[in-house]
């Protein structure tokens, strides 16, 4: 293992993600060797036999080969760092094994925080830690059809730029045509993916589904009225656009 030279493989399916991965590593941590990005699980595996890696930042959720089950051909040979949208169950997981970890979307004190501990492990030589626990705890988890964690960010194009965006920014998805549109707060963005996937993706204690083209961010509601013909319609905390409530999902609001 070469101390001055750290070197490290970034395995992670989606792009935006992993190339907002590597530009932080890049700025937080100039002296990373960068020496291989994976997108799926098997790509990975060949990329840690080619290059043997100091420190391997190991997305769960990936084709070919899951996370875990690249974690689990690791052994001792590099240092892992999980990206992952699990929940608080599997964090504590990684809290116990003492295995550094990353939540999507990317928080840079979070990162932060995982330099700096690998940066100690290397610097005293210490071996990369074992696995095993942690990955019992993580396989013993519910089916993940019902454990999945709600989705928690979009890669969604706004004009020619494609824009990491956390589901908290979105006011409300619109279906439009083959896209769905995202309201935000400073404009618009559209997604490929159908209002009807986003439903079963998205947390429903926040997204509510008011009408067969429009989920609404509980958060973003400023107030909640009829119009002259009996329609029942919200209004935004931000923005001009009022929205139309379906009869048939007008129950959800009479707590309110």
């Amino acid at each position: 293992m070469n101390l001055l030279a750290p070197t490290a493989v970034v395995a992670e399916d989606e792009a935006a993600l992993r190339g907002e991965l590597v530009e932080q590593l890049s700025r937080l941590w100039p002296e990373l060797a960068i020496v291989g990005e994976a997108t799926d699980g098997l790509e990975a595996l060949r990329l840690l036999d080619q290059h043997r890696p100091d420190i391997l930042f190991l997305d769960i959720e990936m084709p070919g080969a899951t996370g875990l089950e690249v974690a689990r051909q690791v052994g001792g040979r590099a240092h892992v760092v999980f990206v992952t949208a699990y929940d608080q169950y599997a964090v504590a997981a990684f809290d116990q094994g003492a295995v550094d970890y990353l939540l999507k979307p990317l928080a840079g004190a979070r990162l932060f925080t995982a330099i700096s501990r690998l940066k100690a492990r290397l610097g005293q030589g210490q071996p990369p830690a074992a696995l095993g626990g942690v990955l019992e705890q993580l396989s013993a988890r519910p089916a993940p059809s019902a454990a999945r964690a709600p989705l928690r960010w979009i890669n969604a194009s706004v004009g020619q730029t494609l824009r990491l965006i956390t589901v908290d920014e979105v006011m409300f998805f619109q279906s439009d045509n083959k896209y769905t549109r995202l309201a935000l707060k400073d404009g618009e963005a559209l997604i490929r993916k159908p209002l009807k996937e986003l439903i079963d993706e998205l947390d429903p204690q926040q997204f509510w589904q008011i009408h067969r083209s429009t989920l609404v961010n509980v958060h973003a509601i400023g107030s909640v009225s009829r119009d002259f013909r009996g329609r029942m319609q919200i209004k935004l905390k931000h923005g001009s656009e009022t929205l139309l409530v379906a009869e048939s999902c007008a129950h959800l609001f009479r707590q309110m």
